[in-house]
């Protein structure tokens, strides 16, 4: 299988590139930025005709919280602009197109959120997500909608790097277990503002279902996430036993008032029993997720 990723250098589509190429042994081709502008329709539509893959997993982001606030008209076109330029190339080659998506395009009010349940995003990344997903659903000849969440793993085209803690569950188990191995407090957010309640996801997981649903031609709207809830502090309690870390070490606070901005979903747990019923998979418990992320994080220790 031929396919088109875009975002391979973000932290998610880092994941997406390892799975397909290494696991399963696609062919991936991955423009960068640089020379693919998903904002130019020609371009995008020119360089998936010359590709002709048989599906295109669109994963890029402006991923800029202060940027999307501040510069609207560059943020639709970064999300739903782009959106709309990669679902148009794909119905020109008979593709099936898969929007990476996220449980922000709820409003917190809603969990455990269902497949089908409406979206009601509540800040601008939501608000885009959801108009994207609209983009798939209305205009893609084969479409998926895949919105994971609370992602845990490496970022595998910059291992070193991780992303530090934030409002979100995104990248906040290496965030932490980095501090502890180095002998250094970690202090928890939590709070009002913040989103206290998720579906924690490994990339790499996530990762597989999507090329799962590629495999079966499944589409319409997945949740290609984990099969346990759970809070920020139980999150991070379970994952120092199993990186085998000092709990004592770990603190529990509010977070800064700097961090202050649109509002966050509290409550962002999806369901996603029939996506599992769709793509005839388990999805991982907790402790499950999280001894694969020690494996992948010990495995990018040793590389460094």
């Amino acid at each position: 299988m031929r396919i088109y990723l875009t975002g391979a250098s973000g932290f998610v589509g880092s994941n997406l590139a390892h799975v397909f190429a290494h696991r399963h042994g696609a062919e991936v081709v991955a423009p960068a930025h640089e020379h693919v502008d998903l904002t130019d329709e020609l371009l995008v539509r020119r360089s998936v005709l010359a590709t002709k893959p048989d599906a295109i997993v669109h994963a890029a982001i402006w991923n800029d919280p202060a940027g999307l606030r501040s510069d609207r008209r560059r943020a639709w076109d970064a999300y739903v602009g782009a959106t709309r330029h990669v679902v148009a190339a794909a119905n020109a080659v008979d593709a099936h197109v898969v929007l990476v998506s996220t449980d922000w395009v709820f409003d917190g009010t809603q969990g455990p959120a269902g497949e089908s349940a409406p979206p009601n995003p509540i800040n601008t990344y939501g608000f885009l997500k959801a108009c994207s997903e609209l983009i798939v659903t209305e205009c893609a000849g084969r479409g998926t909608i895949a919105r994971i969440a609370g992602v845990q793993g490496v970022h595998r085209a910059r291992p070193s790097a991780p992303r530090a803690q934030d409002a979100g569950f995104g990248y906040l188990v290496v965030s932490l277990v980095d501090a502890l191995r180095a002998g250094e407090r970690f202090t928890l957010w939590d709070g009002p503002g913040l989103n206290r309640l998720a579906t924690p996801t490994l990339a790499s997981d996530a990762a597989e279902l999507v090329r799962r649903a590629l495999e079966l031609e499944a589409t319409g709207i997945l949740h290609c996430c984990g099969g346990e809830h759970s809070d920020r502090v139980t999150l991070a309690r379970r994952a120092t036993r199993v990186f085998e870390l000092d709990e004592e070490l770990l603190d529990v606070g509010p977070p800064p008032d700097a961090l202050v901005g649109e509002p966050v979903p509290a409550d962002t747990r999806l369901d996603a029993a029939a996506t599992a019923r769709a793509l005839g998979v388990d999805l991982p418990d907790l402790n499950t997720m999280l001894g694969r992320l020690r494996a992948e994080v010990d495995q990018a220790w040793s590389l460094a």
